[in-house]
């Protein structure tokens, strides 16, 4: 790896929201309101794999993966759903997204299942401000 500085990719600028800054992730909002579902991109510059973050951080990453999962809690949702993949943005992210019975794709994967439903500026704010106050961050 080189060291070149870390920054966010710019799909995952595109399709999400700043939500937080933890110690090793920017936890971001998917701008899809059909489910509930954060973002979270570890702050090491190329890491495209779980395997690419040092032991310590691979185990904050699990940590703050619990913290998002407990934050969706606040929605009540019958399952989370915990992916890595990195098919179309190369950059290391998870998703953490809260599912529903009655949401639009389940019992299947949110991906490919719908067009991404961009949330409406007011609801944004109040989804944002939801997130900030479960988890006790302001920004």
């Amino acid at each position: 790896m080189s060291h070149d500085p870390w920054h966010l990719h710019p799909q995952l600028a595109d399709d999400t929201h700043p939500v937080a800054s933890w110690p090793l992730c920017e936890v971001r909002l998917m701008d899809d309101a059909n489910h509930p579902w954060l973002i979270l991109v570890p702050r090491v510059a190329e890491a495209t794999e779980v395997i690419d973050l040092a032991p310590q951080q691979q185990m904050l990453l699990v940590h703050e993966i619990d913290r998002a999962s407990r934050a969706l809690q606040v929605f009540r949702p019958h399952k989370l759903n915990v992916a890595a993949l990195g098919n179309l943005v190369p950059q290391l992210h998870v998703h953490v997204i809260a599912r529903f019975q009655e949401d639009i794709a389940w019992p299947r994967p949110v991906w490919g299942m719908a067009a991404a439903k961009p949330y409406a500026p007011e609801l944004l704010i109040e989804r944002i401000q939801l997130l900030r106050d479960t988890i006790g961050e302001r920004s």
